[in-house]
């Protein structure tokens, strides 16, 4: 069974990995973690340090104006679409014109 370690513990550990007063090995005995998951944890840590200065407030503004802009899309393909299917059933009938068009 594999074993599960809070985030807690592996803030923890990696605090310790960071203050670089013991080598990874000490450490990996320490608290009973192979030195790989120690050196993977670690990778986690640095990879994802700038999340952590990321303003929350500009983060949900440009959330909010993606979101709107995916739903102006949203309707312009909708509209399109009901626009292609109107032409498609003009395109085929019998004697119908390009002229019969709104645009």
């Amino acid at each position: 069974m594999k074993k599960q370690y809070t985030p807690e513990f592996k803030a923890q550990v990696v605090k310790e990995i960071l203050k670089e007063e013991k080598s990874m090995e000490q450490i990996a005995a320490e608290y009973g973690v192979h030195p790989v998951q120690l050196s993977q944890w670690k990778k986690v840590t640095m990879d994802n340090l700038a999340s952590l200065f990321v303003d929350e407030r500009k983060a949900a503004k440009a959330q909010k104006v993606q979101e709107q802009k995916i739903e102006r899309l949203y309707a312009q393909v909708g509209k399109l679409t009901t626009q292609l299917e109107w032409i498609k059933k003009i395109w085929h009938r019998p004697g119908a014109e390009m002229s019969a068009l709104p645009w």
